[in-house]
């Protein structure tokens, strides 16, 4: 007898219907975490990091690991409560305020919508070093127009391509740190403590270290893309905090080795402190000290298939659920909130995404500043989203349920929000002030809805009110 794959979390109970396939797995859910946070992502901004950092990378990884770890404590017990896709604007929405969901939604979304031109942007970018005669635009459509035909296909097709290329990754990852480690063995690199990647007494200072961290968190948002996924899970609704936790920690560790690695073979490095990495290419720089030539672009074509085609598919993905989630309460467009009948995908909002991406990638090639902007603009978006999740926690548990679970409903959520205010504070002007003009937008669009009388509001909870 066929066993029913739907959980007993029925979104049902909450006002919707069910319509997106519920296929994926815990395993799946991980392997898409992996896959969107991308375990080599430092190859593409180590030079970043370790001009903030002072050398000390694999530190500044430890504490984004351990910054995030809260932040998906903070997700794992909101998507308990409410299983379902939308991210921080369901958690926000149904935790504290539906208005308050809009306004996070809204947040989240320029981190969400600029990901996929960032990645497609980076990919474009690593091909075209790789490729000189196929300009970067080119690249660029090639991969939009690619994983835009993976989503169309269905969830089951991204999570099979998700699995092939997390093991092409992890292979490249291998190569890199056993040529890596036999050549520190043989003298090569700088020839430092074994030490100073994780503390150089020389440089260290606590600003230093959290101005580093606020890059190198960069890598690791996508974690919380899990979330959208809620009504395509087929496990018990804890799978979907268990994966973003243990997604987390497994690409945490191999940012930290991978760094740990990279910055001993860094072989001057008080110039790149000094003098950065405009060029981006200071990770491929070290691979080439450890192996050669073939080691450099080995780990430059992984860098490319990896942003442009695996990160910015599942990117594509989640983006597209949170835009189906707010269509679907009538907070954005209703065509967006359209399903492929057969497919069973939001098709609309997938093809809008790949329009936009391709758009603004297009736009951004064409700026000197273009990766740097999207950059900056992408951690403020997804910073200031988190920091609602964070009280939308308290909120909901302390507050309205009366929990007295004072670690994971109050204390950890406070570590986790007081980590990532300091992070928002210390963002560059630019990225604030996009940013802050970004919520402006956002509190016009709400005042609009409210003055037209058409308030943000829940399904289940806009009946509960009716009712009263």
């Amino acid at each position: 007898m066929a066993v029913d794959p739907t959980p007993p979390e029925g979104i049902e109970r909450y006002g919707y219907a069910q319509e997106l396939r519920r296929s994926l797995t815990f395993r799946d859910l991980v392997v898409y975490g992996l896959i969107f946070m991308v375990p080599i992502a430092p190859f593409g901004i180590f030079g970043s990091v370790f001009e903030g950092s002072g050398g000390m990378v694999a530190l500044a990884y430890a504490i984004g690991m351990l910054a995030m770890l809260f932040t998906a404590g903070s997700y794992a017990q909101m998507s308990r409560a409410f299983p379902m896709a939308g991210s921080v604007y369901t958690y926000a929405g149904r935790g504290i305020a539906a208005p308050v969901g809009f306004l996070s939604g809204w947040m989240i979304l320029l981190d969400y919508v600029l990901v996929p031109a960032l990645l497609y942007l980076i990919a474009g970018v690593a091909m075209n070093s790789l490729v000189p005669d196929v300009p970067v635009w080119l690249w660029l459509i090639a991969f939009v127009v690619l994983n835009t035909v993976v989503n169309f296909f269905g969830i089951e097709m991204t999570a099979r391509i998700n699995r092939i290329m997390l093991v092409a990754e992890l292979a490249v990852l291998a190569v890199f740190l056993v040529v890596g480690l036999v050549a520190l063995a043989q003298g090569k690199g700088h020839g430092g403590g074994g030490l100073s990647p994780i503390y150089n007494g020389a440089t260290f200072s606590w600003g230093l270290v959290f101005g580093a961290v606020s890059i190198a968190v960069l890598s690791f948002l996508g974690f919380d893309g899990i979330s959208t996924l809620a009504e395509e899970n087929r496990e018990s609704a804890r799978a979907i905090g268990r994966s973003m936790v243990a997604s987390l920690l497994l690409v945490g560790v191999l940012f930290i080795v991978q760094t740990w690695v990279a910055s001993l073979l860094v072989t001057d490095p008080d110039r790149l402190v000094g003098e950065g990495d405009p060029d981006g290419t200071a990770f491929y720089d070290a691979a080439r000290v450890a192996g050669g030539a073939w080691l450099a672009k080995l780990t430059a074509l992984a860098t490319a298939i990896a942003w442009g085609f695996a990160n910015s598919l599942v990117a594509q993905a989640a983006t597209s659920r949170l835009l189906y989630a707010m269509a679907r309460d009538r907070q954005l467009p209703r065509f967006l909130a359209r399903v492929h009948p057969r497919r069973q995908v939001p098709v609309n909002a997938t093809l809008l995404v790949a329009a936009v991406s391709l758009g603004l990638g297009l736009y951004m090639e064409q700026r000197e500043d273009g990766i740097t902007l999207l950059s900056s603009l992408v951690n403020f978006g997804a910073m200031t989203a988190f920091l609602v999740l964070h009280v939308s926690v308290v909120v909901h548990y302390v507050v309205r349920s009366g929990s007295r679970d004072w670690w994971r409903h109050l204390v950890a959520p406070a570590i986790g929000f007081g980590i990532l205010g300091y992070v928002v504070v210390n963002a560059k002007v630019a990225a604030q002030e996009l940013g802050f003009l970004w919520l402006g937008i956002g509190l016009v669009l709400l005042v609009g809805l409210l003055v037209t009388h058409r308030r943000p509001a829940l399904a289940g909870i806009a009946e509960e009110e009716d009712e009263k």
